[in-house]
């Protein structure tokens, strides 16, 4: 049995776009170790837990929601709200992965340097990928046909959570606290 086209060109999105995320953060994060607290901006240290945790919900959602997509979907027999192909799941992904990967370069740069523009951009940036991550979750809903019930609903589950950091926590709650000067 070989594995679908579509199926093949998703995975390599995840994998490069992917690793661009998670490259971003690691020289984010190593390039600028001064800068590690101050990337929370003026968050209060209570919401802190709460980030903690839904950081861990939303990679485990991740993983569950893009593994249904990937192992449970059927390409050929697909449509997303009545009249889309699978192929929207290569845009919605390109889109929440490349703005991921600038959320990071982006911060570092409002925090060396703060101006109205890059403040602009970073809460673009992070209202697109929540907005992309509402389109995975709004696909997951309307597929048709959408496999195994117990897998589809897990992936509902899933993807809640990753809607929940991103398009909530990250472009309204963390915006809300950052920056904490301009």
């Amino acid at each position: 049995m070989s594995f679908h086209h579509q199926k093949i060109i998703l995975l390599a999105i995840n994998v490069v776009a992917g690793g661009s995320v998670i490259a971003s953060y690691i020289h984010g994060l190593l390039a600028h170790p001064d800068t590690r607290a101050l990337l929370w901006g003026s968050v209060p240290q209570s919401l802190l837990p709460l980030y903690n945790v839904s950081m861990i919900t939303a990679t485990i959602g991740y993983i569950i929601f893009t593994s249904y997509i990937i192992f449970f979907i059927d390409p050929d027999e697909t449509t997303l709200a009545g009249n889309f192909s699978y192929s929207l799941f290569y845009w919605l992904y390109a889109v929440i992965l490349v703005f991921s990967a600038l959320w990071m370069p982006l911060t570092v740069m409002m925090l060396d340097k703060p101006s109205a523009g890059l403040w602009l951009a970073i809460r673009c940036t992070l209202g697109v990928v929540g907005l992309g991550s509402i389109g995975i979750l709004a696909a997951i809903f309307t597929l048709q046909p959408g496999g195994p019930v117990w897998a589809q609903r897990s992936a509902l589950i899933g993807c809640s959570f990753f809607c929940v950091q991103t398009a909530v926590l990250d472009a309204l709650v963390w915006t809300a606290y950052f920056p904490s000067r301009l």
